[in-house]
């Protein structure tokens, strides 16, 4: 079953974009993590007028729970067009859960180098925290029942809107 959740991720969007402009120091590179937060990444680096791509970062190779979901799609989606040593990162994602996907993808940053710094900026917080991992800024923060998954999408005109679904 799906059903639209009473979140306007356009909305959202904007204010990630300020806090973004908050964070963000003049010589920090953002990355996004594999799908959704890649999407909100390449978005922010067009709003910011910030020059070049922004990067992508896939955690499949490092999760938890590999042996369960194997090969996954974004296997080689990590692309960073950017020296990783002695950078400002600054790290995008849509939802941000339990921390293990966070995990796993400082894990895989880090097989690329040594980042000076590493901060997290993601579109919805909705708790339920595994690891102690939280973000420098959430656009929004909501409570959802471990049953039902938050989705970010994006149309072919590159507008992002929210699904719930429930899990099995």
């Amino acid at each position: 079953m799906t059903q639209s959740l009473q979140l306007d991720a356009e909305a959202l969007y904007a204010e990630l974009l300020a806090g973004v402009r908050g964070l963000l120091r003049p010589e920090a590179v953002l990355v996004g993590i594999w799908s959704g937060g890649a999407w909100l990444a390449d978005r922010l680096q067009a709003d910011l007028g910030r020059g070049g791509a922004a990067g992508v970062i896939s955690s499949t190779l490092h999760r938890d729970d590999f042996g369960s979901r194997g090969m996954a799609a974004g296997t080689d989606a990590t692309k960073l067009p950017f020296a990783i040593d002695g950078s400002h990162i600054l790290l995008i994602d849509d939802v941000l859960y339990t921390g293990r996907t966070i995990r796993a993808v400082i894990n895989e940053l880090y097989d690329f180098g040594r980042p000076a710094s590493v901060q997290l900026a993601v579109l919805v917080d909705r708790g339920g925290r595994e690891l102690p991992i939280q973000p420098a800024f959430a656009a929004a923060r909501v409570v959802l029942p471990a049953t039902q998954k938050l989705t970010l999408a994006r149309d072919d005109s590159g507008r992002f809107a929210f699904t719930v679904r429930e899990q099995a």
